[in-house]
């Protein structure tokens, strides 16, 4: 067995959001680099557990009465998650894990408020984009590497919680998951830095 020790990868990610069709950064190595555009992206700051990104396929066995092992299997569903604690327990993060279905105003100097929207079952939700940015596998001349993925359309699994006590941090834990969005787009996109 040959050993890569430049591809192992770890370390925390950083996780902006953006509305669905953002303009997503060039897949170029400057870009890759770069923080992504504030006025498009924003970033959700601290993150407590780490940003998990997971795709889970389903197949589904194609059985004969004549046989008793599978003939094969065709793939059936395809669950894409993002899991984050969103350690900044900002307004602002607060809206992100309600799928942007609220409203945060000013009503006098010093105060924010937050209201959720009060809507019909039938109100079409707000998808989110988020782009994580990463590590990848490290450069051959030994430098570290970045690896960004866009997850281009989710939407929180809403449980916003926020648990205050003596020993507990609190964080807004959202688990995002994606959605189709078209035959030539696909459901996310990995860039990694290569130089």
């Amino acid at each position: 067995m040959s050993v890569t020790p430049n591809n192992v990868c770890q370390g925390p990610a950083t996780i902006y959001s953006a509305s669905f069709g953002a303009t997503e950064p060039a897949d170029t190595n400057a870009a890759v680099i770069a923080v992504p555009s504030s006025i498009v992206w924003t970033d959700a700051g601290a993150t407590t557990g780490g940003v998990a990104v997971e795709v889970d396929h389903t197949y589904s066995k194609i059985n004969a009465d004549q046989l008793i092992d599978p003939i094969g299997a065709r793939l059936t569903a395809r669950a894409i998650t993002v899991t984050v604690n969103l350690l900044e327990a900002t307004l602002q993060n607060l809206l992100l894990a309600f799928n942007l279905a609220a409203t945060i105003n000013t009503p006098a100097s010093g105060v924010l408020t937050f209201d959720p929207l009060t809507t019909t079952s039938a109100t079409q939700p707000q998808y989110i984009a988020l782009l994580i940015d990463g590590w990848g596998p490290t450069l051959s001349t030994g430098a570290a590497a970045k690896r960004r993925i866009i997850v281009r359309k989710t939407l929180n699994d809403l449980k916003a919680m926020a648990k205050y006590d003596m020993t507990t941090q609190v964080s807004w834990d959202c688990t995002f998951s994606a959605y189709y969005v078209s035959n030539s787009i696909a459901p996310f996109h990995i860039v990694d830095q290569t130089a």
